[in-house]
C-alpha cells in the first residue's frame, strides 16, 4: 500500500485488532494500512521470521501461534479487541473457542464452485461455525485477488503467458471471472472493522467483495499480455480435458508455472457476483481492472529498472 491508498478519515481503534496471519499477503497488507492509521496491532504468525522486520517491529506485540493447536490460541488472542483471520476460513471454529473478540475474516468465493474441493468446503465450514456463534462477525469472500506482494495468481499467469507462443483456453475462455485488487481487499477488511467499531453489527454477515465488472476470461488473458507488454497471443479453444490431462504432462517442466487439473476445470464456471453489499454495506467501490493491472505491473517495470 502507499500513502495516497490509505483512508485517513478513521480513528484507530480504542484496543488493539489482532491479526491472523499477518505475514501473509493479505495480513501485511492490512498491517501496513492499520499501521499507518496510527492502530496499534497485534500480529499472529507461525514464525516471527516470516514477519517483515518494519511490520514487527511497528506491532505492539509479535505472539507465535500454531491455529491446528488449539491451546496457542487464547493467549494469542488476548487483550485484543478484534480479530481479524487472513488464514483460511477453516480455522474459525478453533478461533471462535479461543476468544470472545469480534470477527472478521476472509473467506474464498470457492464456496460456490460446482467442484467443491478442500478449499471451498474449509470457507463453508468456517462460515458456519460464525452463524452459529451468533457474535458480531463479517466474513468476506473475495474473488481472485491480485496486486498483492508475490501473490501467485496474475504475477504467475504472466510468467505462463511469456513462455507460450499460443495460448490454449478451456471452452475458448469464455467462462467469467471479476478479479479484485489487493487494495479493495484491504480496503474491505478495514471497511469491515470500522463497522464493527462502531456498533454496527449485530451478529454475524457474510459479503462477497469483487472487481466491478465480470470479463470472458480470454479478455483477462489478453489485458494481462497487454499490461505486462507481453506483445500478442493467439488463443485458440481446446476441450477442458484435454488441457487437464496435459496439465499431467507439463508439471515435469520446471520451467513452466504449474497449473493444476482442478484449476483448469474452475475456468470453465462463470464467476461473476454483484457487488451491491460491497459498495453500499462497506463503502468500497473497486478498482476497475484495467487500473489495477496497469498498477501492479507498473510497478514491477519500475522496480525491474532500479539499480
Amino acid at each position: 500500500m502507499t500513502p495516497e491508498d490509505i483512508p485517513h478519515h478513521t480513528a484507530p481503534i480504542s484496543g488493539p485488532v489482532c491479526i491472523i496471519g499477518a505475514s501473509g499477503r493479505s495480513g501485511a497488507a492490512l498491517c501496513r494500512t492499520l499501521l499507518a492509521q496510527g492502530q496499534k496491532i497485534i500480529a499472529v504468525v507461525r514464525s516471527q521470521g516470516n514477519l517483515a522486520p518494519n511490520i514487527a517491529q511497528a506491532c505492539q506485540a509479535v505472539r507465535i501461534a500454531d491455529l491446528t493447536d488449539p491451546t496457542t490460541l487464547p493467549l494469542a488472542f488476548e487483550d485484543a479487541a478484534i480479530v481479524v483471520n487472513t488464514a483460511h476460513a477453516r480455522h474459525l471454529p478453533a478461533i471462535l473457542a479461543a476468544t470472545t473478540a469480534p470477527i472478521v475474516a476472509l473467506g474464498s468465493t470457492r464456496k460456490f464452485t460446482n467442484w467443491p474441493d478442500d478449499h471451498g468446503r474449509g470457507v463453508l465450514t468456517g462460515e458456519a461455525a460464525l452463524e452459529a456463534d451468533g457474535r458480531p462477525s463479517i466474513l468476506l469472500h473475495p474473488t481472485m485477488i491480485y496486486g498483492a506482494q508475490g501473490e501467485d495468481n496474475v504475477q504467475r499467469l504472466a510468467k505462463l503467458l511469456e513462455r507460450l507462443p499460443v495460448i490454449p483456453l478451456p471452452g475458448g475462455g469464455r467462462a467469467l471471472v471479476q478479479p479484485i485488487d489487493q487494495r479493495d481487499v484491504t480496503r474491505c477488511v478495514v471497511a469491515a472493522i470500522r463497522l464493527i467499531q462502531n456498533g454496527n453489527v449485530s451478529g454475524p454477515e457474510s459479503i462477497v467483495i469483487a472487481g466491478p465488472t465480470a470479463v470472458a476470461y480470454r479478455t483477462f488473458v489478453r489485458m494481462v499480455l497487454y499490461f505486462a507488454e507481453l506483445g500478442g497471443r493467439p488463443i485458440i479453444s481446446l476441450p477442458g480435458w484435454m488441457l487437464m490431462a496435459l496439465s499431467h504432462v507439463t508439471r515435469h517442466i520446471r520451467r513452466l508455472p504449474q497449473i493444476a487439473p482442478e484449476e483448469i476445470r474452475r475456468l470453465l464456471e462463470d464467476k461473476n457476483f454483484d457487488i451491491g453489499p460491497m459498495e453500499h454495506r462497506l463503502g468500497v467501490t473497486p478498482i476497475p481492472l484495467a487500473n489495477g493491472l496497469h498498477h501492479l505491473f507498473g510497478r514491477r517495470s519500475t522496480e525491474k529498472r532500479k539499480p
